[in-house]
């Protein structure tokens, strides 16, 4: 479905958007590959490695609506990852984080629908469940505009989202961050609390769910991955011996990721590899979510409970060292 297609990708100078155009340009023979971003030094140095003749590298901002439509023109498919995600910066910027998350959805999906996209899919967040942050209030807030723009499309375009945690090994997330500081040779390591926990999912797993998720997609659920969790303080161990140092929650932290809720789990769809989240809302075009686009059959769950990193198969210290070692890091810790 992606041979011969034009595909934009929104906030594409990203951890995500990079690997997702380069696994794009691997695996397949898109017609065109649209990188769509505001930061002309970061697609100029992309530029350098992802310098085929189908790459178009499109400077502008999700806030700027006519500079999308122009963008969008005659593409088919849109993957919405740009979004302002820095939780403390946001609760101090919410103006900033409001025009990026809330009302560049709302420009992606005019864009998208003006162009007759054939289909959108937008990164969402776990902060999106029962959020404590304003981040999570931005992106719950996208996720309902997305879902909401499959009845205005009337299937000319549709819509989906995929929800997850933080990538690991993305840039801000906490395993470069504590590498970092073990390269500075830091006296200690900072954990926010000795409880706190969350879901581990690679990079690469995290660009194959929205690959996958954009083959199953009929318009109107979310997609949410099925994955393993880690507390922060065994992370720790197992990439040092150096002292760990409790220093508190910062503003809008929580302490354990959630994929969904309990009121969600009451809708939630069981498949082999992942969860589904149908529409809370009536579509006008009726759809069967029991069965996906590739005919893998799922089934509701029947435990009232929320999907947490806290309740998630707990990654052994052991574990994480192997998954850091060949998976990150290439090299032994």
């Amino acid at each position: 479905m992606f041979n011969n297609k034009i595909i934009l990708v929104t906030g594409a100078t990203g951890s995500f958007g990079k690997k997702f155009c380069e696994k794009l340009s691997k695996d397949y023979k898109p017609k065109k590959i649209i990188v769509f971003s505001r930061d002309e030094l970061k697609q100029f140095e992309m530029a350098k490695i992802f310098n085929k003749k189908n790459f178009r590298y499109f400077i502008g901002d999700i806030r700027d609506s006519e500079r999308l439509n122009l963008a969008m023109r005659k593409v088919d498919i849109v993957v919405h990852a740009a979004a302002m995600k820095q939780v403390e910066i946001s609760e101090y910027n919410p103006l900033e984080c409001i025009k990026t998350n809330i009302n560049g959805a709302e420009n992606v999906i005019k864009a998208a629908i003006n162009n007759k996209v054939k289909k959108v899919i937008a990164l969402s967040s776990d902060k999106a469940v029962s959020p404590l942050n304003l981040y999570g209030a931005t992106k719950l807030a996208s996720e309902k505009l997305f879902i909401a723009a499959n009845n205005v499309a009337a299937g000319e375009t549709i819509f989906s989202i995929v929800r997850y945690g933080n990538v690991s090994g993305s840039r801000g997330s906490i395993i470069p961050y504590f590498q970092k500081l073990i390269e500075n040779r830091a006296s200690f390591l900072p954990v926010t609390n000795l409880d706190m926990t969350r879901f581990f999912m690679l990079q690469d797993d995290a660009v194959k769910f929205v690959f996958i998720s954009l083959k199953r997609m009929q318009g109107g659920e979310i997609f949410i991955p099925k994955l393993y969790s880690f507390k922060i303080t065994d992370l720790a161990k197992a990439m040092t011996t150096k002292k760990i140092k409790i220093v508190g929650i910062r503003p809008g932290e929580k302490i354990h990721e959630i994929l969904y809720s309990e009121d969600e789990s009451k809708y939630i769809i069981e498949f082999k590899d992942h969860y589904l989240m149908p529409p809370l809302i009536n579509l006008t075009k009726k759809k069967n979510f029991l069965i996906n686009k590739l005919g893998e059959k799922g089934k509701k769950i029947s435990t009232i409970k929320e999907y947490s990193s806290r309740d998630s198969k707990l990654l052994s210290i052991y574990n994480i060292r192997i998954i850091l070692r060949e998976k990150l890091f290439n090299q032994k810790i």
